[in-house]
């Protein structure tokens, strides 16, 4: 997204640098910054004037020694005790908004940047920002101080316009995740876009530490904690629309990352037919949530829509005479007529504590967001037996691998058997882009370039459709994803192999024997319909 700020273009590494122009250059450049009649010092062993503290307090300016000048013109000059400090003077020209070698710098001693300092007065360095909070007081020890800093970095105006930029251009590209990441050749920040990363900018390195701070600021994590990770939340609003964020983040070897998940509140639910269901696949699902009592399970890694599947089954039951209680981190989609329950495990709320509540609710339907732990299970697997409807995810690579994981949590084989109705398996693929996609023929001479095709089950002669990239789809090819899906159905020899311990292999090829099409069948079924490639069937699924 191209930005309209002209103050976060320049502090990016691949805009040219401008001296006296960023986020202060206007003010600056019109002389609004300027003390009228002050000449600000050029040549040492003058009394600095003309001094800007700015939002800077001026502890951190004394301590490390560097003071932003302005002259005549607004053109900025850096006082500095240290001129090879470039941490210090790269932090300072970020806030700024400047490029640390187009700002020139004049060595000064520590006792001219002290005797200088009280010519601001205490009410520059308490100016509120733009964003409508003030630098904190540091009144404390050094450690206060680098909180202090912290905190004014994160709050000037070009951080804060950096970070809304960053969420503007991910809303726009419809991601759902914005990853952070520093090295030593600069703050990268990259976006998942249909499942898959992409570049958005890569930043200075002295950005990114204010522009991690200020993301934990607004999550409500603790900004002087870089050892340890840690998990927050918070709302943030992009053209008029809320949106929940999920902050993770992590110390690593150059800085702190951070992982921002963004659930978009507007988001609608959809039928079972159009998360890429078949309909064959969707009558069987709504028989087993027809049923009232059982288990049924959603199972694939992290973002393969576990949760949006699950929200779709509940939105196809019928609320008005059945009771919906779920438990869910965070939740993502808000249904009516169905009480949901957010865990919280700082005060004790967990998956297991809210399902043991739930019990005494009376409900027909309970939705537990995940089976983590093994007392979870457990309860689960006693509720499904007592007469409830019980849905639930776990992160396995098939469907037949979540009945090993569930005994693996300490779940008996045989409550497993009684319990369980049917477990789906699913992934996400790319869809690809109506307007640009272009067919193609298998034959004999593509086939021998590339077998990958006859390999999950296409025929020579057959028409298969690959990305070409337009305006529409930005270059990609591809435009939204669609599920690939299995689904397990507990028969009674089914049941028979899981009170046996028989291996997951064989719980599948007897499945398979009783008409279960794995996730590849399927994905060959979207491919030869013209939904999907053979790449991103090949991306997502393993072949067996």
């Amino acid at each position: 997204m191209e930005t309209t700020h002209r103050a976060i273009d320049e502090l990016l590494l691949d805009v040219p640098q401008v001296a006296g122009r960023g986020s202060m250059g206007p003010a600056i450049a019109d002389g609004g910054f300027d003390e009228p009649g002050i000449e600000p010092a050029t040549v040492p062993g003058t009394p600095l004037r003309g001094v800007f503290v700015g939002s800077f307090s001026p502890r951190y300016l004394r301590d490390h020694g560097v003071l932003p000048l302005t002259g005549p013109k607004g053109a900025i000059t850096l006082a500095v005790t240290l001129p090879e400090d470039a941490e210090a003077i790269g932090l300072v020209c970020a806030t700024l908004g400047l490029s640390p070698d187009a700002v020139p710098r004049l060595p000064v001693t520590a006792e001219e940047i002290e005797a200088a300092l009280p010519e601001a007065g205490s009410g520059h360095a308490g100016d509120v920002q733009e964003d409508g909070s003030s630098p904190v007081a540091g009144d404390g020890g050094r450690g206060d101080d680098d909180i202090e800093q912290l905190r004014d970095l994160a709050s000037n105006a070009p951080v804060v316009r950096l970070l809304n930029d960053v969420f503007e251009a991910a809303v726009q590209a419809k991601a759902t995740d914005i990853h952070c990441e520093p090295s030593q050749q600069g703050m990268r920040v990259r976006i998942r876009v249909d499942g898959l990363l992409r570049n958005l900018r890569l930043l200075q390195p002295d950005l990114a530490r204010p522009l991690v701070s200020r993301v934990k600021i607004l999550a409500g994590l603790d900004i002087a904690e870089r050892r340890l990770p840690q998990d927050g939340r918070m709302r943030h609003v992009v053209d008029g629309h809320d949106f929940d964020v999920r902050v993770a983040t992590m110390p690593t070897v150059n800085g702190e990352t951070a992982i921002l998940r963004l659930l978009d509140q507007r988001r609608r639910l959809i039928g079972l037919d159009g998360l890429g269901l078949d309909p064959a696949g969707v009558a069987t699902i709504a028989a087993h949530l027809a049923a009232p009592h059982g288990l049924v399970i959603v199972t694939g890694p992290t973002g393969s829509g576990k949760t949006t599947t699950l929200a779709s089954a509940l939105a196809t039951l019928d609320r008005a005479t059945r009771k919906v209680l779920t438990v869910e981190d965070p939740v993502e989609y808000e249904i009516d007529g169905v009480a949901q329950t957010q865990v919280r495990p700082q005060i004790g709320l967990t998956f297991a504590s809210a399902l043991r509540a739930f019990l005494r609710q009376d409900p027909d339907v309970i939705m537990v967001g995940e089976m983590r732990d093994g007392e979870t299970a457990r309860i689960g697997i006693q509720a499904s037996l007592t007469g409830h409807l019980v849905m639930t995810t776990l992160h396995t690579n098939t469907a037949a691998a979540a009945i090993p994981r569930l005994t693996d949590l300490g779940v008996e084989p045989y409550l497993v058997a009684a319990s369980l109705r049917c477990i789906v398996g699913q992934r996400l693929v790319r869809a690809l882009c109506p307007h640009c996609k272009v067919a193609r023929q298998l034959t004999p001479r593509y086939l021998a370039e590339d077998a990958r095709p006859m390999a999950i089950g296409l025929e020579p002669g057959e028409t298969i459709f690959e990305p070409v990239g337009c305006s529409r789809c930005g270059g990609s090819g591809y435009a939204g994803r669609i599920g690939v899906f299995e689904i397990l159905t507990a028969t009674d020899a089914i049941r028979s192999l899981i009170i046996a311990g028989a291996p997951e292999q064989d719980v599948e090829e007897a499945a398979r024997r009783e008409g279960m099409a794995t996730m590849v069948e399927d994905g060959v079924r979207k491919i030869r319909d013209g939904l999907t490639s053979v790449d991103e069937v090949l991306r997502v699924t393993a072949i067996r």
